[in-house]
């Protein structure tokens, strides 16, 4: 693993992967979302409606889904990209 600093201990448990309470993100990459197929469903029908979210709308989706708002970001992102090498 990589040297930590004086001013952030390890985790508790060793693990560098950050929770999703976790601020900043220091120390490895967030784990893969696994969308319910109704959330998908959801963000299928909103990305049919519209390709790119204002911030409003991406926080009452991110609300009624039960997600973060940049976990609605990138799905955005990454459906954009989808769309993209499919054309």
């Amino acid at each position: 693993g990589r040297p930590w600093g004086a001013e952030q201990p390890p985790p508790e448990g060793g693990s560098e992967c950050p929770g999703p309470e976790e601020p900043g993100g220091r120390g490895g990459r967030r784990l893969r979302t696994a969308f319910s197929a109704e959330q998908l469903s959801t963000l299928e029908s909103s990305f049919q409606r519209q390709q790119y979210l204002g911030a409003a709308e991406r926080r009452r989706l991110a609300g009624r889904m039960r997600l973060s708002e940049v976990q609605i970001k990138t799905w955005f992102q990454n459906r954009r990209m989808k769309l993209k090498r499919q054309l």
